[in-house]
């Protein structure tokens, strides 16, 4: 199994910054995506970014242009850099990864146990 180790989060003002990263042990093999998600209070949790196959990102329309999710493979480590943070973007934020299971296909999602990211204005 693979277990996910968020960290990063924090405290911060209004348009400052914070760096989530992610890193992933255990069973690492025919990992597909790297996800995080976020679910703020009242809310659905809800995809913020991919990074698939190491090579193509997706954003949510919210945080385009605000946050840049990049890996490191040789550390298996998945990062979030939140730039110009607002107060709609508090949440627990989720590392999520996918992986093919073997031998029969499919997907296997593991998550991590998040990390809260508060913006006070």
């Amino acid at each position: 199994q693979v277990t996910l180790l968020e960290s990063g989060g924090g405290l911060v003002q209004a348009g400052g910054s914070l760096r989530l990263s992610c890193a992933a042990s255990g069973s690492i093999g025919n990992l597909i995506a790297m996800r995080w998600y976020r679910q703020a209070p009242g809310k659905q949790r809800e995809l913020v970014a991919s990074i698939i196959g190491g090579e193509s990102t997706n954003y949510a329309d919210s945080v385009k242009g605000r946050f840049t999710i990049s890996r490191d493979n040789a550390k298996n480590t998945v990062y979030l850099q939140m730039n110009s943070l607002k107060d709609e973007d508090t949440a627990v934020y989720y590392c999520s990864t996918d992986q093919i299971r073997t031998p029969g296909g499919g997907l296997f999602r593991s998550w991590g146990q998040g990390t809260q990211v508060t913006v006070s204005s």
